[in-house]
């Protein structure tokens, strides 16, 4: 067998291995994972105007601000939205004026302080945190778009009356937005990491927190 043929081999294999597990032909776990993860901050620096850099480093941070994981609970009515898939929540919730459910039914009867698994049911596990709620209406984001949503999170009076500094330690520290990185069995995390994400939110607000167009 030639050095040729042997390579043709490993190849295929690798390919077969690689669709196998769902990764696309000649696609490794680390690029997979790249694929996954959030830009870093000097991956802006070819972009020279600060402005223009402001409003790209908000695009790539919108990247978690707009996935599932955040969007459901900051849904366009006070009716939360579940899944990948963002259907509506089941069963059926109409928050009102509260972020913690409606009377009666409040967002704490089912969801715990910590993520709990479900044995012979469709859904793999219930998300929970201390804390867990709807966003007030102030921050709807469902069905805006990445500029709007920009105006919004830099807005005190639409953003929980939070300066620029407040906004960097919500999004690295605050528990409720880091289980978003650790949903429980059944629900994809959005991309890289919180930490990266308050990284994003920092130079994003050094450079002027310009909004995209």
């Amino acid at each position: 067998m030639t050095k040729r043929t042997i390579a043709v081999l490993v190849t295929a294999a690798m390919t077969s291995i690689a669709i196998v597990a769902g990764l696309g032909p000649f696609q490794t776990n680390a690029e997979n994972s790249q694929q996954n993860g959030l830009k870093a901050i000097s991956d802006f620096n070819s972009i020279e105007d600060k402005a223009a850099r402001s409003k790209a480093i908000f695009e790539e941070a919108s990247r978690v601000l707009t996935h599932p994981r955040c969007i459901n609970c900051h849904p366009a009515t006070r009716r939360p939205t579940q899944g990948d898939d963002m259907h509506p929540h089941v069963p059926l919730m109409i928050a009102a004026d509260s972020s913690l459910g409606p009377a009666g039914l409040v967002c704490s009867t089912c969801h715990g302080p910590e993520n709990r698994s479900v044995v012979g049911s469709r859904l793999k596990s219930i998300p929970g945190n201390a804390h867990w709620s709807l966003a007030p209406a102030s921050m709807a984001w469902q069905g805006l778009t990445v500029g709007e949503i920009c105006q919004q999170v830099k807005d005190p009076g639409r953003n929980g009356n939070r300066s620029h500094a407040d906004l960097v330690r919500h999004m690295g520290t605050d528990h409720l937005v880091g289980w978003a990185w650790h949903p429980g069995s059944g629900r994809a995390p959005p991309p890289g990491s919180q930490q990266e994400f308050a990284a994003l939110i920092s130079a994003w607000i050094d450079l002027g927190a310009e909004c995209p167009g």
